[in-house]
């Protein structure tokens, strides 16, 4: 029985895609041509940084002053959490919608804040007008995080990312532009005083991302002899695999040479091919049991993207997630299942039979 697993689409990488990733040559020409490929695109200064999260932390640190209140996605991950934290301001959770897993103006309208990070949770666009028209009654900065959602248009014809004071991308697992690791600015209201970061990539961390895509066809490969989870764990415990959530901010760390090659030819190819959503969604009932059937018949969904409002569950409890003030997000966590889009519509058939069995009625 062939399995499947959802661990992002740079672990299950074609072989070819793998021998690219593992030995492409980056040069500091590579980090010029993708500066300027953002300038151009999203009409501000770029900077390339380690990652997704010390990207969003230094928009938030120049577009708003320190103490300062910021709106974030009830249902989102650590990092944007860490990120409002480490720019030295103060997250406020706003509830979200069903159907888009997104906060809304009715959400937010009597919430007092300074700055709103819009993530466009898995690629499903919030109501971009109506949000805009808010923020400008209550003074309120826009900062766009495109983790999620590169190249996705909202209703109006806008691409995501060229509407707020400043947009964030990662390049991490499992998001539009997945090289495993890094991330970039671009400041578009406010041109940053500091200086870009200077201190180069630590070797460790590029090594491990480097042999990354190696690692997870290794663990797919052990798999039949069940043995590619213990392989996989065995890999973090030694350090030669880093968790996504474990992937430290540093806003003064560059991106490494080889993955701001990879970069820039993913976003040309998006741009060619259309938006970069990463996954569909479904809300059902009884998750629990529909997980160990869809195991069964070789399809995992480790990491399905929530287990909690704010993932991963590990850091749930250091957030301090209000759940009385935002009861849709905590309902969505327990009920939501997740499926990326890197497999094909045939590869995927079985598991949208089960999942379908399971789906929450209206």
């Amino acid at each position: 029985m062939k399995k499947l697993y959802f661990l992002g689409a740079a672990a299950n990488y074609s072989r070819k895609e793998r021998l690219a990733h593992t030995f492409s040559i980056g040069l500091k020409s590579d980090c010029e041509d993708l500066t300027d490929f953002l300038e151009k695109k999203y009409e501000g200064r770029a900077m390339l940084t380690k990652n997704g999260r010390s990207a969003l932390a230094l928009a938030l640190r120049v577009n708003l002053e320190k103490g300062s209140r910021v709106i974030v996605n009830g249902f989102t991950c650590y990092a944007v959490y860490e990120a409002v934290k480490a720019a030295g301001m103060e997250p406020v959770f706003a509830d979200i919608d069903k159907k888009t897993l997104n906060f809304t103006v009715e959400t937010i309208k009597d919430l007092k804040a300074d700055g709103i990070i819009i993530q466009n949770t898995l690629g499903n666009v919030v109501d971009i007008k109506a949000i805009e028209k808010w923020a400008e009654e209550n003074d309120v900065k826009i900062i766009e995080d495109l983790a999620h959602c590169t190249g996705v248009k909202y209703a109006d014809g806008r691409e995501a990312g060229t509407v707020g004071v400043a947009t964030a991308l990662s390049f991490g697992k499992d998001k539009s532009i997945d090289t495993i690791s890094g991330g970039a600015v671009i400041f578009r209201d406010k041109m940053p005083k500091i200086a870009a970061p200077r201190l180069k990539p630590r070797r460790s961390d590029a090594l491990r991302e480097r042999f990354y895509p190696m690692f997870g066809a290794m663990s797919r490969g052990l798999a039949h002899i069940h043995a590619g989870g213990a392989f996989m764990k065995f890999l973090v415990l030694i350090h030669w695999v880093q968790k996504s959530a474990d992937n430290k901010l540093e806003m003064n760390r560059k991106i490494s040479k080889f993955e701001a090659r990879r970069a820039l030819r993913q976003l040309e190819l998006l741009d060619k091919e259309g938006e970069g959503t990463i996954r569909d969604f479904y809300l059902v009932e009884k998750r629990d049991e529909l997980l160990k059937e869809l195991a069964e018949a070789g399809y995992y969904f480790e990491g399905f993207w929530y287990e909690k409002p704010v993932s991963p569950e590990r850091y749930y409890e250091k957030v301090g997630f209000p759940e009385d003030s935002c009861p849709v997000a905590v309902e969505v966590a327990s009920k939501i299942i997740n499926v990326p889009k890197f497999y094909s519509e045939e590869e995927l058939a079985p598991a949208m039979d089960i999942i379908k069995k399971y789906v929450e009625k209206a």
